[in-house]
């Protein structure tokens, strides 16, 4: 074996009966550490905030070591799916989901949907909300709730909508410009719905501005100031505010009326 590695047999036996240095128990106690932050994170934390949390624990630390510790252990952060893809390919991928319902004129229900995905806690824990609303009658039509943003949280909310309505083809889907909208599999979905898929160009956020409008509103008037304990206690007080902006709210745009009402009266 010495002579594989090319190494003495005294440096060999050197190397086996070392004693562990002050660096090197550091470390495994440091890695502990990164791990239980990483799991208390829902395995979600790259780096950068398991770094920020150790820090906030008093621990002086930089990113490169703390990214080294995740990498000898094998753990990483959550992310999206882009790992590996150049910038330029990066734009082709978007480019070929232009935004297709900006000039379009509503006159009925279910000619144009949109989607997007926001941000809500369960004790301090982020959990992603995405909805399915349509665009002329603001009705929400589908949505989920889950620990992890990725295509399985916005394919569960287009089936949530699908089970309710029927559109047929034809159907423009609107939503950003998140990988979990532009993923294969949710693309997959369109094109065996025969609906157009349609995003926002590239650093305009108003192309979504019912969606945006519409976080804002169940954020200010039924989120804030509430605390969750589970999962089951945000998903009820969601279940309440849908039922009452789909068939309560009354909304300006749609003369005072609410979704569900208006689209009776668009019949």
């Amino acid at each position: 074996m010495c002579r594989h590695f090319e190494v003495s047999r005294a440096g060999f036996y050197a190397w086996a009966t070392r004693t562990p240095g002050a660096r090197q128990i550091e470390d495994e106690c440091l890695t502990q550490r990164v791990i239980q932050i990483h799991a208390r994170s829902l395995h979600s934390y790259g780096s950068p905030r398991v770094r920020d949390a150790l820090v906030e624990q008093g621990q002086c630390i930089g990113q490169r070591r703390v990214a080294r510790l995740m990498r000898a252990a094998h753990i990483r952060g959550k992310s999206a799916g882009q790992h590996g893809r150049s910038k330029a390919a990066h734009r082709r991928f978007f480019r070929s989901i232009p935004n297709r319902e900006r000039h379009l004129d509503l006159v009925r229900a279910d000619q144009v949907w949109v989607g997007d995905v926001t941000y809500l806690q369960v004790r301090g824990q982020w959990r992603y909300l995405a909805v399915v609303m349509d665009k002329f009658s603001r009705r929400v039509l589908g949505w989920s709730l889950d620990a992890t943003r990725d295509v399985t949280l916005t394919r569960a909310a287009l089936f949530h909508a699908l089970r309710k309505r029927n559109p047929g083809p034809g159907l423009v889907f609107h939503s950003d410009r998140g990988i979990e909208y532009a993923a294969h599999a949710y693309r997959a979905i369109m094109r065996r719905q025969g609906f157009v898929q349609s995003m926002n160009r590239p650093g305009q956020m108003n192309d979504n501005a019912h969606m945006e409008s519409f976080f804002h509103s169940l954020k200010s008037e039924y989120i804030h100031g509430k605390r969750f304990d589970t999962d089951a206690q945000l998903r009820q007080t969601l279940r309440t505010y849908f039922s009452f902006y789909n068939r309560t709210r009354i909304h300006t745009s749609l003369s005072r009326m609410p979704p569900a009402c208006f689209e009776l009266t668009q019949t």
